[in-house]
């Protein structure tokens, strides 16, 4: 027997070591697993620009078309295109010789008016006269009656010959007058100081002034200012605003990124195949010249910039563990965030102590209300019950119940803070009212950070992002490891 034991050691030693190196292998392993359960990032503090794209054109801040008031043949055309005029240069002449002939004719009828208005004064002169001597003699009875009536009558009518005579030589006044100003516009005038884009008449050519003017000329005025028209989504429009800064290339300087400032956001929709965009005028320093009319413009408009902010992944945001009913909770609520709005108040020691006051009321009715929810729920919340059953640290809501929650939380905490708001002065309570309001209708969503191997959750308010990150505030520091997503083979 003592034989068959010492042949069975060697066998259990055997076992024995490859126990142990078993057992060291799935330690060895399972730490591994864990380290690599997770993929992190740290919080880090940086800057954040939000930009929102559009395309467009440059133009000229204005461009004038320039047509003809009479018609007739072109006898020359004295400038070419790019040329720049001046306000009131000649750039085009029309042949004169048949409104001249038109003014002519229209002085002729005007003297022949002329020459008829001094005879009805003539004949009303010689008609007073007859009436003045029978109207003597009537009264002396030397004469009938019915001869003053006749001297009466032709009176009359001499001063009304005499009126339309004059009435005639107004007439032809303004017929000459006309007929001036339509030779006048034979000369063709630059309206304004600028630079010749397009040219669409030559000398020979045939022009008709009508209804529908053709075009003649395209004049841009000084192009050391041009502007730029973007087409910006409707989803996007409620974030531009006149004077934000704008960006922007063109294709025929792909390396050069030119500046511009936002002007005027106008309120004519455009909707093409039922993509509704608003037109944002970007007004442009062009002192180079090099940037031209009708260039197709890739534009960018910095509608928030956030120096030095805690920032985290988006995907962060996104990281949700398969089971978090085990998750610890970290807390950070709206109640935690109220302290750092009191300190910009300046408050005095009775002010101090009645927020103090209010907000520990706040904080015991919260602690009541999510040790009730734990034990109706048998398990802990993610987050400590809010107000109206909210989440006190602002979850996101369901759809169209999000903007109710939010207004019953921020009457909930008017009423609570009622009596420390009543102590304030007026700048103090427009503070107040307005950084309330902002940290009520924050969103929020929850984080995970990693602590000592395994997830905590924690709920932070959401500012701007880039679409790469995202800034946050909360119970967080600069450096602290989040979760942004579960581990994979091979990482």
């Amino acid at each position: 027997m003592a034989s068959t034991l010492l042949r069975r050691v060697p066998w259990l030693a055997a076992l024995v070591v490859l126990a142990l190196l078993a057992f060291g292998w799935y330690w060895r392993s399972g730490g591994q697993e864990t380290q690599a359960a997770f993929r992190t990032a740290k919080v880090e503090r940086g800057d954040i620009r939000v930009a929102i794209s559009a395309t467009g054109s440059l133009s000229a801040l204005s461009t004038v078309d320039v047509g003809t008031q009479v018609s007739g043949l072109v006898e020359s055309v004295a400038v070419d295109y790019n040329d720049k005029v001046r306000k009131g240069q000649v750039i085009a002449r029309i042949d004169p010789s048949t409104v001249q002939a038109r003014v002519t004719q229209v002085a002729a009828a005007l003297a022949s008016a002329q020459a008829s208005a001094a005879q009805a004064k003539a004949g009303l002169a010689q008609a007073e006269a007859d009436y003045a001597r029978k109207s003597d003699l009537v009264q002396k009875q030397l004469i009938a009656r019915s001869d003053f009536d006749l001297a009466t009558a032709a009176r009359d009518q001499a001063r009304a010959q005499l009126a339309a005579a004059n009435a005639n030589i107004r007439q032809q006044q303004a017929a000459l007058d006309s007929a001036r100003v339509d030779l006048g516009h034979t000369d063709i005038l630059s309206p304004v100081d600028g630079v010749i884009l397009s040219r669409s008449v030559e000398p020979g050519q045939t022009v008709a002034a009508s209804f529908q003017t053709p075009v003649l000329f395209k004049i841009a005025e000084d192009l050391r200012q041009m502007q730029i028209v973007l087409a910006v989504d409707e989803a996007d429009i409620g974030q531009v605003k006149v004077g934000q800064q704008a960006s922007f290339t063109v294709d025929a300087f792909p390396d050069r990124r030119f500046d511009g400032k936002v002007q005027q956001v106008r309120l004519a929709a455009t909707n093409t195949a039922n993509v509704i965009t608003y037109p944002v005028v970007v007004s442009v320093t062009n002192a180079d010249l090099s940037l031209l009319p009708g260039m197709t413009v890739n534009a960018e408009i910095e509608v928030s910039h956030r120096d030095g902010v805690l920032r985290v992944p988006n995907a962060a945001l996104r990281y949700k563990p398969a089971d978090d009913t085990n998750v610890a909770t970290r807390g950070s609520g709206l109640t935690d965030e109220l302290p750092g709005i009191v300190a910009d108040l300046k408050l005095n020691a009775a002010q101090q102590a009645s927020f103090d006051a209010a907000l520990a009321a706040m904080r015991e009715r919260f602690a009541a209300r999510a040790a009730a929810a734990k034990n109706d729920s048998g398990g802990s919340a993610l987050f400590g019950r809010g107000p109206s059953g909210s989440s006190a640290g602002g979850g996101n809501s369901n759809g169209g119940n999000d903007g109710a929650i939010r207004q019953r939380m921020l009457e909930r905490y008017g009423q609570q803070f009622a009596e420390f708001r009543a102590a304030l002065d007026a700048a103090q309570q427009a503070h107040w009212d307005s950084a309330l309001t902002a940290l009520v209708s924050a969103r929020r969503a929850p984080i995970y950070m990693l602590v000592d191997g395994k997830p905590r959750a924690m709920s932070v308010r959401i500012g701007v992002s880039d679409g790469s990150v995202t800034e946050v505030t909360g119970d967080l520091r600069e450096g602290d490891v989040i979760i942004v997503g579960s581990g994979r083979a091979g990482q």
